[in-house]
């Protein structure tokens, strides 16, 4: 195995340090325990800490999460929403829809801030009205990624916010020499999001990469 050299072991440590400062409560430490039971990776503690971060700036007044997993994403947003915030949030799997539920009820939201859809994200998504949310949030499938892109670019209002969870494809993405199907789809997202003229894009590298975007 090649060693690293000082300075990737700085930069290591950097992201090591970042994803070590949020201070999680136990209302999300449950949230995370419900996701192991079921064999689900949430976003990690850095991406939830600037999932609540970006909510919170942006001020959106409807969001779509497509990918609620056990809700670790969900609370994550919830909380730097404003009261009178909708969540819609998709998922095929009715226990993780389930354990989400809980987890947001654990957090204190009411159930009528939440819209939760059992369904399949390329069925579901496309019945959803354009140019409706202020903020989409794609955790799920990657060989739908670009679909979903496509997808978010309808939805989204002019200024609206496109957060990609796990960009990188767990730091595959930077190796040219891997073609595996996932990691491929997540780098024509990423040139899509770069290249369209209807998009400003940035990939900040928390977890194992969030791609950021706003419609112009």
């Amino acid at each position: 195995m090649k060693a690293l050299s000082p300075h990737q072991t700085d930069k290591h440590a950097s992201w090591a340090f970042a994803e070590s400062r949020p201070d999680e409560d136990e209302v999300m430490l449950r949230a995370r325990e419900r996701s192991a039971d079921l064999g689900i990776v949430p976003v990690s503690e850095g991406t939830a800490a600037l999932l609540t971060v970006l909510a919170a700036t942006r001020a959106p007044a409807t969001l779509v999460e497509i990918g609620t997993g056990a809700g670790v994403s969900g609370l994550a947003l919830m909380r730097g929403l404003a009261r009178s915030a909708m969540l819609t949030t998709i998922d095929p799997d009715a226990e993780a829809l389930r354990a989400a539920r809980e987890a947001f009820a654990d957090g204190g939201f009411p159930a009528n801030r939440t819209r939760m859809i059992t369904g399949r994200a390329r069925t579901v998504v496309p019945r959803l009205t354009s140019r409706s949310y202020d903020l989409v949030f794609l955790d799920a499938d990657k060989a739908s990624l670009v679909f979903h892109v496509e997808q978010a670019a309808r939805l989204l209002r002019p200024g609206g916010l496109l957060v990609v969870n796990d960009a990188l494809d767990q730091d595959r993405v930077p190796k040219p020499a891997v073609r595996e199907a996932s990691t491929v789809a997540a780098r024509e997202a990423g040139k899509l999001l770069r290249d369209e003229d209807q998009w400003f894009s940035a990939l900040v590298p928390t977890g194992t990469g969030v791609l950021v975007a706003v419609r112009r």
